[in-house]
This record gives C-alpha cells, sequence and structure tokens, in this order.
C-alpha cells in the first residue's frame, strides 16, 4: 500500500484504499475454486474441499459490502450534495457493465439458440433481469450477483438517504437485517416464491451487506485513525472469526460479521499480502474474471484438460489455474479492444 493508504484522485474526487484489492482478488479467486470444484467430479476429500472452498460461494456477499464502500467513496458526497447529474451516474454504471457483460450474453445465445435463452438473453442486456419475480436466469447463470448489484446501483440515491446520518444508517442496518430474517422465515417460502428460488438474487436479502459496506465508509477515518496501528490485533480477531464461522456460527449472519471485519483489517492495515501487483492486477479484472470463468471452465472441459493426469488433486490444480488463465486473457483482450474501439470512434467523430 502506499505511504498514506488513502489518496485522493484530484480529477473524481475518489478515495482509493488500495488494500481492497486483495479483497477483490481474494474474493474472484475463492469463486473460481469453489466453481470448479462443484462442477467437476474430482474425488477431494477432507476440511479444505469439503467444507472451506465450497464456503467460497459467499463470496458474493463480501463483494456486496465492497460495492457499498467503493459506491460511497465515489459518489456518496456527490448524490448526498447534488453535484452529479442523475445521467452522468448511471451512463458511468451502464458503461462500466454492459460492454463486457454483452458478449458474454451473445456468446452463450449464440451456443444455446432458442427462444428461452432469447428472452433470458434479452433481460439480461437490460441489466434489470434482478426485479423479474421469481428470476431464475440461466443465461450467464453467474450473472446474477451483478443483477442485485445493478439494482443496488439503482437504489443508491436512496441508500445515500439511508446513510446520511449514522443513527438511521444504524437503524437502516437493524430494519435490513429483521428483513432478512423474515424473508428466509416467511417471504421465501412455497407460498410466495418457486421451488427454484434462490435467497440471494433478492436484493432485500442482501441488503444488510451492501449498508454494512455503506457504514463502514462512514466510519473509515475513524477505522484508520484508530486501528491502523493496531492491525496485527484485527488481523488476529479476523483469524479467530474465521475460525468461529467455520466451526460454530456458520451462517449468513455470521458471514456478515466476517466480511466487515475483512473490510476494517483491508482499511487498518498497510500488508503488501492486500496491495501489491498481482492483487491489483487481479483486482482491476475481478468483475470480469468472475462473469467470464464458467465459460472458460467449459471449454477447458469440452478440451478435456480438466483430467489431463490421473491424480485429481493435481487435476483440480491444473483445472482451476487454466480457468483463471483463460479468464484474465479473455478479460484483457476483450479491454484492449474496447480501447481500440473508443479511440476508432473519437478519431471518426474528430473527423
Amino acid at each position: 500500500m502506499t505511504e498514506e493508504n488513502i489518496k485522493i484522485k484530484t480529477k473524481d474526487e475518489i478515495e482509493h484504499y488500495n488494500s481492497l484489492n486483495g479483497l477483490r482478488a481474494l474474493g474472484a479467486i475463492g469463486i473460481v475454486l469453489m466453481h470448479v470444484l462443484a462442477n467437476s467430479n474430482y474425488n477431494l476429500k477432507g476440511f479444505i474441499f469439503e467444507r472451506m472452498i465450497p464456503s467460497f460461494t459467499d463470496f458474493v456477499f463480501l463483494f456486496m459490502i465492497i460495492s457499498g464502500f467503493a459506491m460511497c467513496c465515489g459518489y456518496y458526497e456527490k448524490v448526498k450534495n447534488n453535484k452529479i447529474p442523475i445521467d452522468v451516474f448511471y451512463t458511468k454504471r451502464f458503461k462500466k457493465i454492459l460492454p463486457f457483460f454483452s458478449i458474454l450474453v451473445l456468446f452463450d445465445f449464440c451456443l444455446n439458440p432458442s427462444l428461452e435463452t432469447f428472452f433470458e438473453s434479452f433481460a439480461n442486456l437490460t441489466l434489470c433481469f434482478s426485479l423479474l419475480p421469481n428470476a431464475n436466469i440461466s443465461v450467464i447463470g453467474v450473472g446474477w450477483t451483478l443483477g442485485v448489484i445493478f439494482l443496488f446501483y439503482l437504489l443508491f440515491p436512496f441508500f445515500v438517504y439511508l446513510l446520511s446520518n449514522k443513527l438511521r444508517a444504524w437503524c437502516s442496518l437493524v430494519v435490513s437485517i429483521l428483513l432478512n430474517i423474515m424473508c428466509v422465515s416467511y417471504f421465501f417460502d412455497s407460498n410466495h416464491v418457486v421451488s427454484s428460488f434462490s435467497n440471494r438474487t433478492n436484493i432485500i436479502y442482501c441488503s444488510m451487506f451492501f449498508i454494512a459496506g455503506g457504514i463502514i465508509y462512514l466510519y473509515r477515518n475513524t477505522i484508520k485513525k484508530y486501528l491502523e496501528k493496531y492491525s496485527i490485533l484485527v488481523l488476529l480477531i479476523l483469524f479467530s472469526t474465521i475460525a468461529l464461522y467455520y466451526f460454530v456460527f456458520k451462517s449468513v449472519y455470521f458471514e456478515l460479521i466476517l466480511f466487515s471485519i475483512f473490510m476494517v483489517y483491508a482499511i487498518a492495515s498497510k500488508s503488501k499480502m492486500l496491495d501489491n501487483k498481482v492483487t491489483k492486477f487481479i483486482s482491476d479484472i475481478s468483475m470480469e474474471i468472475y462473469l467470464c470463468h464458467m465459460a472458460i471452465f467449459r471449454v477447458v472441459q469440452k478440451l478435456h484438460m480438466d483430467k489431463l493426469i490421473s491424480n485429481d488433486l493435481i487435476s483440480y490444480l491444473i483445472t482451476v489455474i487454466l480457468t483463471i488463465i483463460g479468464a484474465i486473457v479473455f478479460a484483457k483482450v476483450f479491454k484492449i479492444c474496447e480501447k481500440r474501439i473508443k479511440k476508432f470512434i473519437c478519431r471518426k467523430q474528430e473527423n
């Protein structure tokens, strides 16, 4: 991390917490590990393969907390003080997400063309598909996370209102947790949703994670001021919380605490484990890795590269490495092409 840990980008007035690069990289790689294991038939036993790696599916909640925090860094003050036009705000969101996601959706549709996949692809391209009741979209199945996060973007002005003072923010967090409990115990039963419905695809169920990220933003300076000297203590608390999660309190509510501690440590720490060239590189394309890794994994399977040798552990590791490398190459090639297309369009407009 840099000497200050927080940099002010004069052009956009955005605070940068570079240690978040490590959390984004951890989340992206962890989800790849989980999906490769879950969609393969490797005979791998033990705590790591039966409990730890399968739990990495919940790193999507870490991404939601990071999204809540990062959006506040970039836009909280601007939205609160009416310093950003609404069309500029939403245009930036579409430009950031839609191009890469569109390529994946169209690719998936071409591989499995049908009326059903056309409907799902069209819904995906609006980025509003999480507004559908009981949506169960198979086209880019992992895209459900993007759908929930985009709904968070749509609701961000209301989110800023909820965070406009600390008392209201904490009350909002309590209400969101109570709503989550009510969703699980009442609203998400057979009388309200279909059997294939997934809790985490619902913005109300996930709202407590976004709000938690916002609250951490409100206390970011306090965290840095008072905990920076005690980052080792925070790290010990983090490891203790991880142990409690796996052996005592495994629940979505304890995940809220766990991932919040992850965020607090990232803000307070200057660890090179979180902020280095590798984590920054992966963090910059973490969304792209998340969205395309399953498509790359299927290519690895089609080429029978997931069973190059008889040892399941080594085969699993090779498959994970090939999937990550393939996702990185795909993401970087897209970004290079996107930049060249933008330059070409700008030249045409100038002429």
